[in-house]
């Protein structure tokens, strides 16, 4: 069988862009151009390039462009933990852990050894979790501001988990998902996996545009829109209740399902009121210990109208059967106990801290940031790429992720985003002032 031609021009350019005959950053021909240089449809340029992207080696910009990228990064920066290499300093990932936090974990093992239930742990447990399990994370909910009652909640295997049993109790191949143009890279990764259509809503201020989002409800059938009100990820903001208030509005005009993610809530202070509070009949409250504990402490929780609860059990039994036993013994016996309470404090003057030292080095970079949260969002200069600052933070042993993770539009901004919360103090700093030099040095 002959070799398809576009597929040869695709191999050609692979092994230029491999070779270094078409170094990073090269500004290739638009598709029109190459079509009309290699005698190809405009359909089949288009496929080439599509392969070229699919296969790494280049990315196409809206109203750029399609350029070569840098070779030395992931197509997962940012959302493959594992793509950090040993002695890299992390500054892509968040993993709060607070001195003291293993001697902690023995403490609990000691406790739940010698307590007297010990061989129920061994068994499944009930999907959703046990009763007083629910019981005792109503209790933290409504500490948080957040009332309901303990069968509205279901325990799961953390925050992404939640997500996903949310994603397939709840919505169908094909659904449209509304969701920020930056957003939390596991939505997508979601989104990909069961099917479903994300329409970015652009960012207004502190939060979406609501007006856009009317306007994408009356074109599409719109069926849930992803929210994260509170330290949103990766932009830092916080919904004012006028706003969180018109989201619910439009949300029960068009009935939708509000699925909202609470992962970093705990940092903020005295936020309003979360959605699910406003709109209890159509909200989807996700949230877990990963930030506020530990991201090895896989426990999270649902808090959602009944019958859904019902739906979303029903994904949990579908996926991990039941309630992790040992884990949820561990983490009930934490938020009861104050622990979490008083983790969550501390981690909140900690991240005050970072933010205060990130603020003093990267003065006069633009940025975007809540002070009170564990990341920055850094957008860059027309003239800077964020593959090459990404590129040679790695050269300089420091990973950051770049805006492609987090942009569920095609068009992807040339910006980074800078975690704080996985490394020492003391490792922060000359990191910090590392990656300064880096961009400076980049942006002429």
């Amino acid at each position: 069988m002959a070799y398809p031609r576009y597929k040869e021009l695709v191999d050609s350019l692979a092994a230029e862009i491999r070779g270094g005959r078409l170094p990073p950053g090269t500004r290739l021909p638009t598709h029109r151009k190459l079509a009309a240089k290699e005698g190809l449809a405009l359909v089949t340029a288009t496929r080439v390039y599509a392969e070229l992207e699919a296969m790494g080696l280049v990315s196409g910009e809206t109203g750029r462009g399609t350029f070569v990228r840098e070779a030395l990064l992931s197509r997962s920066l940012g959302i493959d933990q594992h793509a950090v290499a040993a002695g890299m300093v992390d500054l892509s990932f968040n993993y709060p852990s607070l001195p003291g936090q293993a001697e902690l974990l023995r403490s609990a093992l000691r406790q739940l050894a010698a307590a007297g239930d010990l061989e129920a742990l061994l068994r499944y447990q009930p999907q959703g979790g046990r009763s007083h399990e629910r019981v005792i994370v109503g209790r933290h909910l409504a500490r948080n501001g957040l009332t309901v009652d303990p069968e509205q909640v279901a325990i799961v295997d953390g925050a992404q988990h939640g997500l996903a049993t949310t994603v397939i109790g709840l919505l169908q191949p094909g659904d449209v998902v509304a969701t920020d143009a930056l957003t939390y890279p596991g939505i997508k990764v979601l989104a990909e996996a069961h099917r479903l259509e994300l329409l970015p809503i652009r960012a207004a201020g502190l939060g979406p545009d609501l007006d856009e989002l009317e306007a994408m409800c009356k074109r599409r059938r719109v069926r849930a829109v992803y929210a994260m009100p509170t330290l949103h990820n990766p932009l830092g903001w916080v919904m004012s209740e006028s706003r969180r208030r018109r989201l619910v509005s439009i949300a029960r005009r068009h009935g939708l399902i509000l699925i909202e993610d609470a992962a970093y809530a705990f940092l903020a202070d005295d936020p309003p009121a979360p959605l699910a509070a406003l709109a209890p009949e159509t909200t989807v409250y996700v949230s877990a210990l990963s930030k506020s504990v530990a991201t090895g402490l896989r426990f999270g929780f649902v808090a959602a109208p009944l019958e859904w609860v019902r739906k979303i059990e029903r994904a949990i039994r579908a996926t991990t059967w039941s309630a992790p036993g040992v884990v949820t013994a561990i983490a009930c016996g934490w938020l009861d106990d104050g622990t979490v309470a008083r983790l969550e404090a501390e981690k909140r003057r900690d991240a005050k801290l970072r933010q205060a030292i990130a603020g003093e080095i990267l003065a006069g970079l633009p940025s975007v940031r809540n002070s009170a949260s564990y990341f920055i969002w850094l957008p860059l200069g027309e003239e800077v790429r964020a593959d090459r600052v990404a590129k040679a933070l790695m050269l300089a042993g420091i990973s950051v992720s770049t805006a492609e993770p987090f942009s569920a539009s095609p068009h992807v901004p040339h910006a980074i985003r800078v975690a704080l919360g996985s490394v020492e103090l003391q490792t922060l700093r000359p990191a910090l002032q590392k990656l300064r030099r880096v961009i400076d040095d980049q942006s002429f």
